[in-house]
């Protein structure tokens, strides 16, 4: 299975750089997964809406741009639907039995997907009514695939 991980912005603070690359080393054996950061858009501290709309389509273009037609596209959104993690171990399993090895997961910035983006998705998942920066997001949603291939292949996840 091929996972892509597309984020918007650059990871910064070196603890979830290291963090991150130790999921993706936990991962190897399961899955090919990469990481791809797409430029955010630099923008004032006050917008109105409608720059803030301009601005998250310019992310959504570069976000649409990695993502190939045969790709799974699973959003991070707040209104997705929550799943536990024995869910995303389903639906993992699920794309992967049914031929869908291609599957990307996409983390928007901290001013959301554009619309564009959300209606290309498959699937919208939430991880909950909080609000988390997006760059701690990209380390989260490493650590939910790591431990989703090992409850898909039955083994033991430290708690």
């Amino acid at each position: 299975m091929n996972i892509q991980i597309i984020a918007v912005g650059r990871l910064k603070e070196k603890y979830l750089v290291d963090g991150i690359k130790e999921y993706m080393k936990r991962l190897g054996p399961y899955a090919k997964v990469t990481v791809h950061e797409v430029a955010d858009e630099k923008v004032p501290e006050t917008l109105s809406a409608v720059q803030e709309e301009q601005a998250k389509e310019r992310e959504g273009e570069r976000i649409l741009a990695l993502i190939k037609p045969d790709t799974h596209v699973i959003a991070l959104a707040i209104d997705g639907k929550l799943w536990s993690s024995e869910e995303l171990a389903e639906q993992i399993e699920s794309l992967a039995t049914y031929g869908r090895s291609q599957v990307a997961f996409v983390i928007g910035g901290s001013l959301g997907l554009s619309q564009a983006v959300l209606q290309r998705a498959d699937q919208k998942l939430s991880f909950g009514r909080l609000t988390y920066p997006h760059q701690l997001m990209r380390l989260i949603l490493a650590e939910q695939i790591y431990r989703a291939f090992k409850i898909i292949r039955g083994e033991p996840y430290h708690k």
